[in-house]
């Protein structure tokens, strides 16, 4: 007998409308069924109607977009021609969205705890004290730390990583019927994401639910999906049962998707053993370095978040920093750069100590190290032309303008592979990994010395992301510019770094050449960091258990 379908599209097309008025096809008769307790993946790269598919199961059309033909039926009801006031009552109890960036989900001003029994209580299906129970059991399941506690906080004193997994409470607390997941563990890191897909699989099971899972990371969809369907440029190009469509590709598409997945860690590190920059000169050098936020106290952060770190990076080299959530990677990169100051310790360029303060650095010292931020949607000013966003730097560095500077400008979008005629978009005209380049030539423009890379390629689809790490190497040869490239994802990292520097709790751990850091054996921590990355097979979640757990227990 056949299962419960819970949602089903039925020719479904979608357009948007042009400046112009003409209509322009976005989804193109797209067809599938979701069942009960099933998780129907949908993948593809930017631009392939992923989300655009999926919204359409809350009776949600982003501004500009409309659904000309076709049906997106919830329980059998139609709900492209539904009221919004009918689609209120089913937003957040029948069906919730799980969004990809948590920090855009939350109220700042607001308490976790309010946040996430907000939906259950004000569409009645929980009393406020079920709610906050019920929240309270998720937050356990979901691995957060003090599950008790944690919801008494504000949204900014928890990592990324953990306000994702708070996002995931806010979506199950309603008992919801059809759960919309997308890109839910795009900015996790792999020991966190492995928690949290075994914490979807288990309530999708136990609630009878379904779920759309929106996603560019294949070795993720191996791991939860039940049925995957490929799209490209908003039209179906296969579907068919996880192990089907994963183990032998019909579609060249799919298999060009296949071969855009990183290669393990394991299988890197004798490549990139042959391939480590030899130069011995050092251009950055981190020495005993403490720090932490909430203002200094005795010579003492508040709140300690690094602790003797001590990390020296040769020129024209790349150290990938990995770690879990709230290990201190980010916050390296912000003492390296000047926006945190050290409470102890001192960070030096080609022997020369830097001050703790970007505020005291040179103009000289600034251009030297420049960053390129994790999401090029809020590190691009919206308002401004790429030609100002890259323009900016040309003028402030190099006192560039008129001719000349427009004349750079088009060498840097050459550098980074975008025509010039880009010079004249706005960023909400590029996708997310033409934005990330515009970051890139950004940082380009100021022509450093050392480029902090924070978690660059996680928002970006896996072929995408594979085209920007290439980027980034031509260029490391071409201008033998050094990178500090942060990262939860140890797969790109050991595919592009000469090094590795492991952190854990605020600590580096483990440091090394990538195929010493890789080879067993390895500290206990990188261990369960290498246990943790999810292989492109069917099954390896419940077989990857035993060695996590192992991981886990030499760490005690």
């Amino acid at each position: 007998m056949d299962r419960k379908v819970i949602f089903e599209a039925v020719n479904l097309k979608i357009n948007a409308i042009a400046d112009n008025g003409t209509d322009i096809p976005i989804v193109k008769g797209v067809n599938f069924k979701v069942r009960e307790g099933e998780v129907v993946a949908l993948i593809g790269e930017s631009g392939s109607g992923k989300t655009t598919i999926a919204l359409s199961s809350l009776g949600y059309f982003k501004p500009g977009l409309q659904c000309v033909e076709g049906e997106a039926r919830l329980l059998g009801q139609n709900l492209t021609k539904m009221s919004n006031e009918d689609l209120r009552k089913i937003r957040g109890e029948r069906v919730a969205y799980l969004a990809q960036s948590a920090a855009a989900t939350f109220n700042p001003s607001l308490k976790i705890n309010e946040q996430v029994t907000e939906s259950a209580v004000i569409h009645g299906s929980k009393t406020k004290e079920d709610a906050l129970s019920y929240a309270k059991t998720l937050y356990k399941r979901l691995d957060l730390p003090d599950p008790e506690n944690i919801g008494d906080r504000y949204p900014h004193q928890v990592s990324g990583g953990q306000l994702q997994r708070l996002m995931a409470a806010m979506a199950l607390v309603s008992d919801p019927t059809l759960l919309v997941l997308d890109e839910p563990t795009t900015a996790l890191d792999v020991t966190t994401q492995i928690e949290v897909l075994k914490a979807f699989k288990k309530v999708i099971k136990e609630q009878k639910a379904a779920a759309i899972y929106v996603t560019h990371d294949l070795a993720v969809v191996a791991q939860i999906a039940d049925r995957i369907i490929v799209l490209y440029n908003g039209s179906i190009q296969e579907k068919g049962p996880a192990n089907s469509v994963i183990d032998a590709p019909k579609h060249p598409y799919t298999d060009r998707l296949m071969k855009a997945v990183r290669p393990l860690p394991k299988d890197t590190a004798k490549i990139r053993d042959s391939a480590i920059n030899k130069n011995s000169q050092n251009s950055l050098s981190v020495k005993d370095v403490l720090a932490g936020y909430g203002g200094i106290s005795n010579g003492v952060p508040k709140i300690t978040v690094l602790e003797d770190i001590n990390v020296e990076i040769g020129k024209g080299e790349v150290v990938g920093v990995i770690g879990e959530s709230g290990s201190g990677k980010s916050t390296l990169a912000r003492v390296i750069s000047g926006l945190l100051p050290a409470a102890e310790g001192q960070v030096s360029l080609f022997n020369s100590r830097l001050p703790s303060n970007l505020r005291k650095r040179s103009r000289d010292q600034l251009r030297r190290i420049q960053f390129v931020y994790q999401m090029a949607d809020t590190a691009l000013n919206p308002r401004h032309t790429i030609e100002r966003i890259v323009g900016r730097p040309l003028e402030f560095y190099h006192s560039m303008r008129g001719e000349k500077r427009r004349k750079r400008l088009i060498e840097l979008l050459e550098m980074v592979e975008l025509p010039k005629e880009f010079i004249s978009r706005y960023p909400d005209e590029l996708s997310g990994g033409q934005k990330q380049r515009i970051s890139l030539a950004r940082a380009l423009a100021a022509e450093p010395e050392i480029i902090l890379c924070d978690e660059v390629t996680s928002a970006l689809d896996s072929i995408v992301g594979s085209n920007v790490i290439e980027l980034l190497r031509r260029l490391q040869k071409n201008l033998d510019v050094s990178y500090v490239f942060i990262s939860h994802d140890l797969s790109t990292v050991a595919s592009f770094a000469d090094r590795i520097v492991v952190m854990y709790n605020g600590k580096i751990v483990e440091q090394g050449p990538v195929h010493e850091v890789l080879s067993p054996p390895s500290h206990p921590y990188t261990e369960l960091l290498i246990s943790s990355i999810p292989e492109l097979r069917v099954g390896w979640l419940e077989e990857a258990d035993a060695k996590i757990l192992m991981a886990k227990n030499k760490m005690l």
